[in-house]
């Protein structure tokens, strides 16, 4: 008997320190006569109780997200489908973003790895580093490159596809751990969750990425190194004081020379051929 009075008056005390916190906090509207001895008031504080835990518990969610974050990280997405979005990654890599595409890299890359992560299609210009392994992180895969350039297919509408223009690409599943090497002129495809090896049906689906490029406030010097990966034959300079100059600019299977004069009509510049370069300056 005495120890059930000193049970009752714990839990008497407890309530007590409860609903002192949730009245400080403003949380109740007002206080009975009698809450320690109505059933239903003990009811409806401890679902007080629960509603403020939940609170506090998505803050500290919310709190432990944000500082998970990375506020280094990068994203860029094209949301157009009439154009690819070309893109420069700190080593030099070049990335072209399909229709619907986003990708999330780092401002910095690590001393030893260069990790990024897409969402969508893209064609992939990775700049060689042996040292340096280029990862790139999907819903399903996990594509591991030291220098090449490959096309790949990551949206949940269709399965995952890579195709190997040039070099060596190692792709795992990540479900199960298999993995496979793909070399140029080879496709691998996730079917019936295997990755399954063919010849590329299509080797034209390389240039469809460069039919209609686009640029946003990219650097000069970026857009000129472009343009020069897909016409060898005739190159683009400019003067060194212009390499950091940026650029907002959208080209559709326009010739080198075309693509000059574009960008000295948009930066005010002047532009001089001899043999096959030719080399932009200041008026």
């Amino acid at each position: 008997m005495i120890e059930t009075e000193r049970n009752k008056r714990k839990t008497d005390r407890a309530w007590n320190t409860l609903y002192q916190r949730l009245d400080k906090e403003g949380l109740l509207s007002g206080r009975p006569a009698s809450p320690f001895r109505s059933l239903a008031w003990k009811g409806g504080l401890a679902a007080a109780a629960v509603a403020l835990l939940c609170l506090l518990v998505s803050v500290v969610y919310l709190n432990r997200s944000g500082q998970d974050a990375d506020p280094n990280l990068l994203t860029r997405q094209n949301s157009e489908t009439a154009t690819t979005l070309v893109t420069t990654l700190e080593d030099g890599s070049v990335v072209y973003l399909a229709g619907n595409t986003s990708l999330k890299f780092p401002e910095h890359f690590s001393p030893d790895r260069r990790e990024v992560s897409l969402q969508g299609n893209a064609l992939f210009d990775v700049a060689g580093n042996r040292a340096r392994p280029f990862v790139i992180e999907t819903e399903d895969t996990r594509i591991e490159v030291l220098g090449t350039a490959f096309n790949v297919k990551s949206t949940g509408s269709s399965p995952f596809e890579l195709s190997v223009q040039r070099g060596e690409v190692r792709v795992t599943l990540k479900k199960n751990g298999q993995d496979i090497h793909v070399k140029a002129g080879e496709t691998v495809t996730l079917l019936s969750r295997r990755l399954q090896l063919s010849t590329t049906p299509d080797p034209a689906l390389f240039d469809r990425y460069t039919e209609r490029i686009r640029f946003k406030d990219e650097k000069l010097g970026n857009i000129l190194r472009v343009i020069n990966l897909q016409n060898p034959d005739i190159r683009l300079e400019a003067t060194p004081e212009l390499w950091n100059r940026t650029l907002t600019v959208t080209f559709s299977n326009d010739t080198p020379e075309a693509m000059a004069e574009l960008i000295c009509l948009a930066l005010d510049l002047k532009k001089t051929r001899q043999d096959n370069t030719i080399l932009l300056s200041k008026q």
